[in-house]
């Protein structure tokens, strides 16, 4: 006589940039194999398709690509996946900021993290007067780079790949130019020919994008000095 089947609970989120509302259920403890297995190989390819096998498994709703998704999406679905599969509330130890060196233990419920939003943030970037860049938010591989890979400060040539990598189009009244139709070199080259003023509205683009983000007040038991810490990113809620 075969077991009994374990019946699995579902739950539904948004997907932020897509505004689109999706069923999920919590990991397997065999896809949590197949994550650690893949962390412990430290291959960045490895992890990245372990990542995307795991959470394209654990998304019930049709048509939803990961390797597609940006990585704040990424984030939100893992930490959310995460939380029903272990547990909502996770023990995080914050350095008080007032002194830079008392740690406290605060007890943060993941459900009560969300996106936050940048009024200023925007895709479309103009160049100069004709031209407009378009660009699209870094994925998969920059989230398993973020949250799973060890890796050395970045260099000058890893940021312009990123940079580059997230590239949609460049625009004008009467033509359009989308980053399929070029070399990576062609690309390199019209980032290079930007001026200062010009690349700091693409690195602004970065910055302003939609991130994890949670506020609390800390009290340092030591100076009895009040804090507020905002805590963005995945890794702040798992260091």
């Amino acid at each position: 006589m075969p077991l009994p089947s374990v019946n699995t609970p579902t739950y539904e989120l948004e997907i932020p940039s897509l505004k689109k509302v999706i069923k999920y259920r919590p990991f397997l403890v065999r896809e949590e194999k197949i994550l650690i297995i893949a962390m412990e190989s430290e291959d960045p390819k490895q992890i990245a398709e372990a990542v995307k096998s795991v959470i394209s498994n654990c998304i019930l709703t049709r048509g939803i690509k990961v390797d597609k998704l940006s990585t704040f999406d990424i984030e939100y679905l893992f930490l959310n996946i995460r939380g029903k599969s272990v547990g909502e509330d996770v023990s995080v130890l914050i350095t008080c900021p007032d002194d830079g060196a008392t740690q406290v233990p605060v007890l943060i419920n993941l459900d009560e993290i969300k996106i936050k939003e940048n009024p200023e943030h925007n895709r479309d970037i103009k160049i100069d007067d004709t031209l407009t860049l378009r660009m699209k938010y870094p994925s998969l591989n920059e989230f398993v780079k973020n949250n799973f890979v060890e890796s050395e400060k970045s260099s000058v040539n890893d940021t312009f790949d990123m940079i580059c990598s997230c590239i949609d189009q460049v625009y004008n009244e009467d033509e359009s130019w989308t980053s399929t139709d070029v070399t990576k070199k062609e690309l390199t080259e019209f980032l290079d020919n930007l001026t200062s003023k010009q690349f700091k509205e693409i690195e602004k683009f970065f910055e302003t994008m939609p991130k994890l983000s949670y506020e609390i007040k800390l009290k340092n038991p030591n100076t009895g000095i009040e804090n507020e810490i905002v805590l963005e990113g995945l890794t702040s809620f798992f260091a």
